[in-house]
């Protein structure tokens, strides 16, 4: 097994877990699958990250009980199958963990891909927007490009640079525009991060989205975008392949945001109090301004136009193109205020 039995352990969830439990558990043990089991300890199934994010879009919230998302048929091994066998299990189902069961359905282990070491390599190209002037980071960002920024003693285009690094991505464009110039002095073309860096060079800024009117040729295949000033720990790859399998001309990473109303509502229908909700929860999707696109999606971007990305997603609805949301629950921080920057550098 290439998991500690501590590690599988941790994996584990009762059936009458939530969503929440659910999320922070992917999170914590960060082997990317529950395991769910009944009181008797039986395996009852699994749980994934796509599981969560389909319970999400269903309308699903953290306190929903994890029953309606839970894999039942998962593909289990016995202890005693070749590790070769396993293997092939896992590329020919397309999974990478698959649970190890004795006799009495019970789980005693885990075989893993270690998918961090041998990463997928990845031609997509990956283009970060760091042209902003990041006025609400002043003073910070008077004589200093926000991207460059320190976080953790990296600046925070680094920090996304040397994640996606680790997914496979190895070419990368930074769309720079104030104090560019100070961005290209620091990364050059990538060699010393051992990747290949491009620039493309706005004369004026042109939003999140109006840069890529300017790129030329335009990307192969699908690319990845991201702003600059987001910290996450969003896996790019995962990412990018759920862009195409859902087939979509533009996806986009969202978040669940809960604001609690600091009151308690009063629901009336004409003067007539009709009943009460005592603070209650609302809950929407945010954009998190990490995108994955088609070549295509350029097609209604007007040259050297401002364009933000909710603009380009409108227009590509505008003219029936398939745009589709990316549900994220992964850790992720906006670094647009000095609050953030100061929260980003205690995480």
């Amino acid at each position: 097994m290439n998991p500690s039995e501590q590690l599988w352990r941790q994996a584990m969830l009762p059936v009458n877990a939530t969503i929440g439990q659910a999320i922070r558990n992917l999170n914590e043990v960060s082997i990317k699958i529950v395991l769910v089991t009944n009181e008797a300890g039986e395996l009852e199934g699994t749980i994934s990250d796509g599981d969560i994010r389909r319970g999400l879009l269903n309308g699903l919230d953290l306190n929903s009980p994890i029953d309606s998302v839970i894999h039942r048929n998962a593909l289990v091994v016995p202890p005693d199958l070749a590790r070769e066998l396993v293997m092939r299990l896992m590329v020919a189902n397309k999974v990478q963990q698959i649970p190890v069961v004795n006799e009495h359905n019970h789980v005693v282990g885990l075989h893993l891909w270690d998918e961090i070491t041998t990463p997928p390599a990845r031609s997509n190209l990956m283009i970060i927007m760091a042209g902003g002037k990041g006025t609400r980071l002043r003073p910070h960002t008077e004589n200093y490009p926000k991207p460059l920024l320190p976080v953790a003693g990296k600046p925070m285009l680094e920090h996304i640079i040397e994640r996606a690094k680790l997914e496979g991505f190895t070419h990368f464009l930074l769309a720079i525009h104030y104090l560019g110039h100070m961005i290209e002095e620091y990364f050059g073309n990538g060699e010393r991060l051992g990747v290949r860096i491009d620039y493309l060079r706005e004369q004026t800024p042109l939003g999140t989205a109006g840069a890529l009117s300017l790129l030329n040729p335009l990307p192969e295949a699908a690319f990845v975008v991201t702003n600059g000033d987001v910290i996450t720990d969003i896996h790019y790859g995962e990412l990018l392949d759920f862009h195409i399998r859902h087939a979509a001309t533009a996806t986009m990473a969202v978040r669940v945001h809960e604001w609690q109303h600091p009151f308690g509502v009063v629901q009336t229908n004409g003067i007539e109090i009709v009943g009460f909700e005592e603070k209650p929860i609302a809950r929407s999707h945010i954009n998190a301004g990490v995108y994955a696109l088609e070549p295509a999606a350029l097609s209604v971007l007007n040259s050297g136009e401002h364009c933000d990305m909710p603009v380009l997603f409108e227009r590509l609805q505008s003219v029936e193109r398939r745009t589709v949301a990316y549900p994220m629950h992964e850790p992720w921080l906006d670094v647009g205020r000095p609050d953030d920057l100061l929260a980003a550098n205690t995480i």
